[in-house]
């Protein structure tokens, strides 16, 4: 498809705080030229300092994914396993409780918690008991931690479990403690892709209900983008546009409750299973792909999901380094251990200090706040060691 649609006025529409059209923010993806990219990159890093300043924030917080056995096979998954396969884990309550203390102690504010799709994952015969006793045994020990936990599918597998609305769950895992509810499993928000990526997954339309029940319910929410597998940049910008869709019913419905950041995915293919893997054809994300994704994600998002995070994991320090030029406010999370990612391949690493993320903040000479999972600025941040 041929744009012929000149640049600048598209550029200098996001700047004056409109919203772009599907048919502007394709044309920026299809630029190659490299004047244009560095226009589009400069704009996009300009509109960042706009609307959220230049203070780049970040969270000290621990990630646990609790089971990796799963129902579904999704095709660039590389986490799940069977039960009784090599390698597959479970991780009883206990330990759960062990990884909340062990980050309590190195300063984390925040849990994020997400696993496979275990149909053995119940209590007396229900999935949502289970749930949310994981959730009371973290909660009941450390009240102060944010459990930023279980996604849209996950929520859809409960509810399917147990026969129950998907309301019934959100209301119940919010009763129970959770705090915000990670946007992912939403891959690409195309069902042509999706039948291709996740066929087992929710479609497009259940992720958005499920995302919108969730603000309706008080239960904030992320957004994500797994992006540069199988999915053309028309593709893309249509995701960009649901999820706007999304953000601006939830504050037309006057939600307290919203999409809180928008974090870019880059497909990491190493050890994806091999039929995806030899589809895309490299093991690695893009980096030059990505971050003319991140531009054009803060040109087109920024009026209504001010926060955009890259992928340390994915893109390694550096690459998310420089995503902070094309339009990122967040470096994200320390983590301080991470395994779905990890096991495709990723070469980020799974861990990084409060140290770590400031040193890379410091490199351009932008200042640097620790933030709770909300994005309220915490007033002295807590200098963490490195977890053994």
């Amino acid at each position: 498809m041929t744009y012929s649609q000149p640049l600048e006025p598209i550029l200098q529409r996001a700047l004056a705080g409109d919203d772009l059209t599907p048919d502007q923010g394709r044309h920026l993806l299809a630029q190659t030229d490299p004047d244009a990219i560095a226009a589009i990159r400069q704009t996009a890093d300009q509109l960042r300092q706009q609307q959220v300043g230049d203070t780049v924030t970040y969270v000290i917080n621990r990630n646990i994914n609790f089971t990796n056995i799963c129902e579904q096979h999704c095709s660039f998954c590389a986490f799940r396993r069977d039960e009784g396969d090599e390698g597959a884990y479970w991780l009883d309550g206990e330990v759960m409780v062990e990884k909340a203390a062990d980050a309590v102690a190195l300063g984390a504010t925040e849990i994020c918690m997400q696993g496979g799709l275990n149909p053995a994952a119940q209590v007396n015969g229900s999935a949502l008991t289970y749930y949310c006793r994981l959730v009371s045994q973290i909660k009941d020990r450390f009240p102060q931690l944010h459990l930023h936990a279980f996604s849209p599918q996950e929520v859809e597998f409960i509810a399917r479990q147990d026969g129950l609305s998907f309301s019934t769950v959100i209301c119940a895992l919010r009763d129970a403690g959770v705090g915000s509810m990670p946007g992912t499993a939403a891959e690409v928000l195309d069902d042509d892709v999706r039948r291709i990526l996740c066929p087992e997954k929710i479609n497009s339309a259940t992720w958005l209900e499920i995302i919108g029940l969730a603000h309706q319910a008080g239960v904030p929410t992320t957004s994500t983008l797994l992006s540069g597998q199988i999915e053309t940049p028309a593709q893309q910008i249509a995701h960009f546009d649901l999820l706007r869709q999304r953000q601006r019913q939830s504050i037309a419905a006057g939600y307290s409750a919203q999409i809180t950041e928008f974090i870019l995915l880059p497909f990491v293919g190493q050890d994806a299973p091999k039929p995806l893997r030899r589809r895309v054809g490299r093991d690695q994300p893009v980096l030059v792909d990505a971050l003319l994704l991140t531009a054009v994600a803060r040109l087109y998002l920024g009026n209504c999901i001010p926060n955009h995070q890259p992928s340390w994991v994915k893109l390694g320090l550096a690459g998310a380094t420089t995503a902070l030029t094309w339009g990122c406010n967040d470096i994200g999370g320390t983590l301080m251990e991470e395994h779905i990612t990890t096991m495709a391949g990723a070469q980020g690493g799974t861990c990084m200090t409060p140290e770590d993320l400031e040193g890379a903040i410091a490199s351009l000479n932008r200042p640097a706040q620790q933030r709770d999972t909300l994005y309220r600025p915490i007033a002295q941040p807590v200098t963490a060691a490195q977890p053994a």
